[in-house]
């Protein structure tokens, strides 16, 4: 009699104990999915409002960099999304490391692959060789060098951006 009670003590302190780590692995998703949130929030304020009204290549790199963060907070998601689903392997906490990775393990999801795309741009575009045109008018244009070529940051291009940005957030959920 004692060893059973035992036994049944065990597997429901197992049961619990795998009860809670369910219930906290769907805390941090919801956790990460609100911070994707307030951060696209912020970034849609500085699109939709602040470059609408300032037209500074400042707003611009602000509202990257917002997006970059957002891109980091969704690079959480995935890495849970993969560890559940037992396609993660251990690799060093660098972020050039987890980007490898999610790459490889998201190369057939477009959502996922783009965004990832958009992401080393933003992580690089505070090195790299910018001129700023047509500030505080209506066509005010980030030219950033990147890989060879010259990229055109407008208001058309950061739309582009916004709704690759807005698949991704739609992929996560």
């Amino acid at each position: 009699m004692v060893e059973k009670m035992q036994r049944s003590e065990i597997s429901t302190h197992v049961n619990k104990k795998y009860l809670n780590s369910r219930v906290f692995c769907i805390e941090i998703a919801n956790f990460l999915m609100e911070e994707i949130i307030k951060e696209k929030i912020s970034a849609d304020h500085l699109l939709y409002v602040s470059l609408k009204y300032t037209k500074t290549c400042d707003v611009i790199l602000n509202l990257l960099y917002r997006w970059k963060v957002m891109i980091e907070k969704g690079m959480e998601k995935l890495i849970e999304k993969a560890k559940k689903s037992k396609k993660w392997k251990p690799v060093p906490n660098a972020p050039r490391a987890k980007l490898v990775q999610l790459k490889k393990i998201y190369a057939k999801v477009p959502e996922v692959r783009d965004t990832l795309e958009l992401y080393e741009f933003f992580r690089d575009v505070d090195k790299l060789e910018k001129t700023r045109e047509h500030e505080f008018r209506k066509g005010v244009n980030l030219k950033v060098k990147y890989r060879g070529e010259i990229i055109n940051v407008n208001i058309e291009k950061l739309e582009e951006y916004a709704e690759i940005l807005e698949r991704f957030i739609s992929y996560l959920k």
